[in-house]
């Protein structure tokens, strides 16, 4: 997998997680279209998703363009974890 797939992985992730939880944003989404994800400061990056979207795209399929403006870093969704040391 090169950075590309891996970048596109990564946001695909959280774009499936974000219009789960957006479900207006979603409601705008023709169905069935092609998502393609950009990123405003990777042009080479937005240039190899259109070409690929070019090529997985079916005959009158629409293509909805998705820039995300930036990414939160990861962060855990562990909820109070405790701590218990035994002695060794």
């Amino acid at each position: 997998m090169n950075v590309y797939e891996k970048r596109n992985a990564i946001l695909g992730v959280e774009f499936d997680r974000y219009v789960r939880d957006h479900s207006s944003f979603a409601a705008r989404i023709p169905r069935g279209a092609q998502i393609v994800l950009q990123l405003p400061d990777d042009p080479r990056f937005n240039a190899w998703a259109r070409r690929l979207a070019k090529r997985q795209r079916q005959s009158g399929q629409p293509v909805v363009l998705v820039t995300i403006a930036r990414v939160q870093p990861p962060k855990s969704r562990l909820i109070a974890p405790r701590l218990q040391i035994e002695a060794a």
